[in-house]
């Protein structure tokens, strides 16, 4: 990825965003020219519209926050989200699953929502929530990664009680390697933590502060 900004997904999840704060990301994400708008799903069919004839993904969120739906539900709000426009999909992960060590279950969510995705040509990203994980359940879904193979594996929603670090995301990368890619979210609002995201592997970066690490980046 050679230009600076195509690390970006703009990013707007606020429960309580207007149609006003999302015109204003879509115009934000035009004139910067970023990757992506990350937006909860209701709000993909607006951006789709606002977003036409250009370059930048519609990016839904799916089960978010919390990642607490079963299975059926995530891929129907998947399918949904698909339906009206998204090029992106970050889900969450159900970490109750998780920590139950259901690996099953969260190796079959990941495959019938990442299924979904490939078939209709669209990214997709697996959110961990890193902060309420142990390093053991981070590998462990690492290694379910490698076998389902996302697009993305992301290291956190912006909403848990912490968000992502540099060593979680080589901790992430030295697993998935090349496989699948690593995407930073979560407290990421200056251009020094950003750099050190991308140094440790990091291939797509989330996060609100987008506009302001550029224009840090261009004045270098």
């Amino acid at each position: 990825m050679n230009k600076f900004s195509k690390y970006f997904d703009h990013t707007c999840l606020k429960p309580y965003a207007t149609r006003e704060d999302i015109a204003k990301l879509c115009e934000e994400a035009k004139k910067y020219d970023f990757m992506m708008v990350a937006i909860n799903s209701t709000q993909t069919k607006l951006c789709k519209e606002l977003l036409k004839e250009t370059d930048i993904h519609v990016g839904a969120a799916i089960s978010f926050p919390l990642g607490q739906t079963t299975i059926e539900t995530k891929v129907f709000e998947t399918k949904d989200a698909i339906a009206n426009g998204a090029d992106e999909i970050d889900y969450v992960i159900n970490i109750t699953e998780l920590k139950e060590k259901n690996y099953d279950y969260i190796k079959e969510e990941m495959t019938q929502i990442v299924d979904v995705c490939r078939k209709h040509n669209v990214i997709s990203k697996v959110i961990f929530e890193n902060c309420y994980l142990t390093d053991e359940e981070k590998i462990k879904l690492c290694e379910i990664a490698l076998e389902v193979k996302p697009d993305f594996i992301k290291t956190s929603t912006g909403f848990g009680t912490g968000g992502a670090t540099v060593e979680d995301v080589k901790l992430m990368k030295s697993i998935v390697k090349d496989t699948v890619k690593v995407k930073a979210a979560g407290g990421i609002r200056d251009l020094d933590t950003c750099l050190k995201m991308i140094e440790a592997g990091a291939e797509r970066i989330g996060t609100s502060s987008a506009i302001k690490i550029t224009e840090a980046y261009n004045n270098k």
